[in-house]
């Protein structure tokens, strides 16, 4: 049986926040859309990065941060954790386990085409592999 690719079983919701808008933009459109984060891009539509409700709370709101000034690049890490749109289920796993995230922005080329999260790749992985996916899950911060 062929293996599924993250194409396959992404969300292809690709809606950004933009690198400029505000944590309270972001956090409005969390809401609007019923999601726990979203893709942040650059003026030149590029993935910039992943933002969390979870980033909004403790690091702006926890931290005393007004969300109408603080701007959504100050999540930005050094370098979006991403899959390739053809790359495995395991690929993803792995890479949701190394660097403990639930949720992968999916590239094709240089274009954000979806998001997998743990959910899908739970979904379509083999049952031999639910325990790798656990231990995944674990290790994730929850955001």
């Amino acid at each position: 049986m062929a293996q599924k690719t993250a194409r396959e079983i992404m969300s292809p919701d690709c809606t950004c926040v933009g690198e400029r808008d505000t944590v309270l933009d972001a956090a409005e459109r969390l809401a609007e859309l019923n999601v726990g984060a979203m893709p942040i891009c650059g003026q030149d539509q590029r993935l910039k990065g992943m933002v969390t409700d979870r980033d909004i709370v403790v690091g702006c709101i926890a931290a005393d941060g007004d969300p109408t000034q603080v701007k959504v690049e100050e999540f930005v890490a050094d370098e979006a954790v991403t899959i390739g749109a053809d790359d495995s289920i395991e690929e993803a796993l792995r890479t949701m386990s190394d660097h403990g995230v639930r949720r992968l922005p999916v590239i094709d080329g240089h274009d954000l085409v979806g998001i997998v999260s743990q959910a899908d790749v739970a979904k379509n992985l083999p049952e031999d592999q639910i325990g790798a996916l656990v231990e995944a899950i674990s290790k994730a911060p929850a955001n």
